[in-house]
C-alpha cells in the first residue's frame, strides 16, 4: 500500500505549470511553481516544518511546548499543522492588514491568534513582532520561531525548492521570480540555483511601502521608504537576517492595484486560484518584459491559494472601494442617464393604457405598483405575444397579464453580475439611489454601458 504516515509527508514536490494568457505579451516561457499544492496551501509549509525540526534537534522545543510566532497567516498554517501532528500548542500574532480568512483558518487548526495593528514600527510594543517576542518570554516552555531571522527558513528552500525547480526544468531555468517578504524563499532557492548555474537571474518583487528595494540597491535602511500598503505577504519595513542580497540580481516594485488585478486575471485566465503575491509576481515580471528573450525559461513562485483572499482581492466590493476594479456598476448606468422619474402603472389600469405609456415615454418595461409597493411588471415583448393570441386583452386590467416584479439590486452591483437577473424571461432590474429614488436598468442600458 502507498500512503503517507501523516499530512507533513505531503509537503513539497509541487508542480510547475506553464502560463499562457497572462504572459502572452512576454517573449519567453513562463512556468509557475504552484505552491498551494502543499497541505497548508502555501510554500510556508516547507520552512515551517524545517524550523520546528531544527528547534527540536537543538532542544529549543520540548514535548508539550508552545510554538509562538508573528505571521501574515501562511507560516502560521504550516506551524499549526506541525503542531497538530507533533502535539504542540500554538500562539500566533498577526496584523489587522491580513484577511479574515487567514485568521479563521489558523483558529480552525487549533491556534490562538492575536491581531495587532499594522501601522506601527517593528519595535513598537504593539507590533506583531514585539508582541510575539514578549509572549515567548512570558509563556512557559515556549519556542519563538522568528521566521525572519531563523536561517532554517532559507535552508528549507535551499534543500527543497531549489533542487525541485532545477530538476523539473532539466536545468534550463534562466530566471527565478519571487514576491519576497522574509527572504527565505528567494535566498535559499536562488542560492541553490546559482550554485548550479551562476548565470541564472534572481528577481525579487517588492511592494511600494517596503524598504527592501532601496536597501538592495544602496545598502541604506531608509525609513522614508516605509508607509502602509495593502499587498499581503511581501515587502518589509526592516531587513530580515534570512536575506543574502548578493543572491538577488534585481528588485522590482509593484503597486497594490496591479498585484490584486493580476491575481484575479490569473484565476480567470489560467484557472489557477492564486493569492495576492502571485499577482504581484506576474505584474512585476511584465514590468521587466524588455529584459527577457525568447529562449528564457522563467520560474515564478506562486506562494499560496486564493481562498485566503476571498474577502479581499476576490471581493468586488473590496476592490471597488480601493479603486482597484475598473468595472461599471448600476450606479454608473443611472448617473449616465437623464434624471427622469421612474414610469410605473397601477394594476387596475388597462393594457391599452400601458401600451400608450410605453409609446409616450419610449420605454419597453413598466413596473406595476400598488400602495407604493412593486407587485409585478409588464414588458413590450411579453404583451406582444399575448396580444397576438388574444387581441381582446387590450381592455383587460394590467394585473391580468403582468408577470412577477423586476428584481431589486443595489446601486454598487457590477454590470457583469446583472446577468444573474436579466435573462430571456426578465428584461430589467430595479434599483434605488441614496435619496430613495427608484430607477430601472434594462438589457439595452447594459449593452450601451458595455459598449462605451
Amino acid at each position: 500500500m502507498k500512503y503517507c504516515e501523516n499530512i507533513l509527508e505531503t509537503i513539497g514536490h509541487t508542480p510547475l505549470v506553464k502560463l499562457h494568457r497572462v504572459t502572452a505579451e512576454l517573449p519567453c516561457t513562463v512556468l509557475a511553481k504552484v505552491e498551494f499544492f502543499n497541505p497548508g496551501n502555501s510554500i510556508k509549509d516547507r520552512m515551517a516544518i524545517k524550523m520546528v525540526e531544527e528547534a527540536e534537534k537543538q532542544g529549543l522545543l520540548k514535548p508539550g511546548g508552545t510554538i509562538i510566532e508573528g505571521t501574515s497567516g501562511n507560516t502560521g498554517m504550516g506551524l499549526a499543522l506541525a503542531a497538530v501532528i507533533k502535539g504542540y500548542k500554538c500562539i500566533f500574532t498577526t496584523t489587522d492588514k491580513q484577511s479574515k480568512e487567514k485568521v479563521d483558518i489558523l483558529k480552525a487548526v487549533g491556534a490562538e491568534v492575536i491581531v495587532c495593528p499594522t501601522n506601527v514600527l517593528p519595535e513598537d510594543p504593539k507590533s506583531y513582532y514585539s508582541v510575539s517576542r514578549r509572549l515567548s518570554k512570558e509563556v512557559p516552555n515556549s519556542f519563538y520561531v522568528n521566521q525572519y531571522d531563523n536561517l532554517a527558513n532559507r535552508d528549507a528552500h535551499y534543500e527543497q525548492t531549489g533542487p525541485e525547480i532545477w530538476e523539473q526544468t532539466d536545468g534550463k531555468v534562466t530566471h527565478l521570480v519571487v514576491a519576497t517578504g522574509t527572504g527565505g524563499t528567494i535566498t535559499g532557492t536562488g542560492r541553490y540555483l546559482k550554485e548550479k548555474n551562476p548565470a541564472i537571474q534572481v528577481w525579487a518583487i517588492d511592494s511600494y511601502g517596503s524598504l527592501l528595494k532601496k536597501f538592495h540597491e544602496t545598502g541604506e535602511l531608509d525609513m522614508n521608504e516605509v508607509y502602509p500598503y495593502i499587498t499581503e505577504g511581501i515587502g518589509e519595513d526592516f531587513v530580515p537576517q534570512n536575506y543574502d542580497m548578493s543572491v538577488i540580481d534585481h528588485f522590482e516594485k509593484v503597486t497594490d492595484k496591479d498585484g490584486a488585478v493580476m491575481a484575479r486575471r490569473i484565476a480567470k485566465e489560467e484557472g489557477i486560484f492564486v493569492g495576492y503575491s502571485a499577482g504581484s509576481a506576474i505584474a512585476g515580471l511584465q514590468q521587466l518584459k524588455s529584459r527577457l528573450k525568447p529562449e528564457d525559461v522563467v520560474v515564478v513562485v506562486f506562494h499560496d491559494h486564493g481562498s485566503r483572499y476571498v474577502g479581499k482581492v476576490y471581493n468586488d466590493q473590496w476592490m471597488m472601494e480601493r479603486g482597484f476594479l475598473d468595472v461599471k456598476t448600476v450606479k454608473d448606468i443611472v448617473n449616465s442617464r437623464r434624471n427622469l422619474p421612474l414610469v410605473t402603472i397601477a394594476p387596475e389600469e388597462t393594457v391599452s393604457g400601458a401600451i400608450a405609456k410605453m409609446k409616450k415615454f419610449d420605454i419597453e418595461h413598466l413596473p406595476v405598483t400598488a400602495n407604493g409597493e412593486y407587485i409585478g411588471a409588464i414588458s413590450e415583448g411579453g404583451l406582444f405575444s399575448k396580444l397576438i393570441d388574444q387581441p381582446e386583452l387590450k381592455e383587460a386590467p394590467v394585473k391580468a397579464v403582468m408577470h412577477k416584479t423586476f428584481p431589486l439590486v443595489s446601486m454598487d452591483t457590477p454590470i457583469e453580475k446583472l446577468t444573474m437577473y436579466i435573462n430571456k424571461e426578465n428584461g430589467a432590474v430595479l434599483t434605488q439611489d441614496e435619496s430613495g429614488n427608484a430607477h430601472i436598468v434594462t438589457k439595452y442600458d447594459i449593452i450601451q454601458a458595455l459598449g462605451s
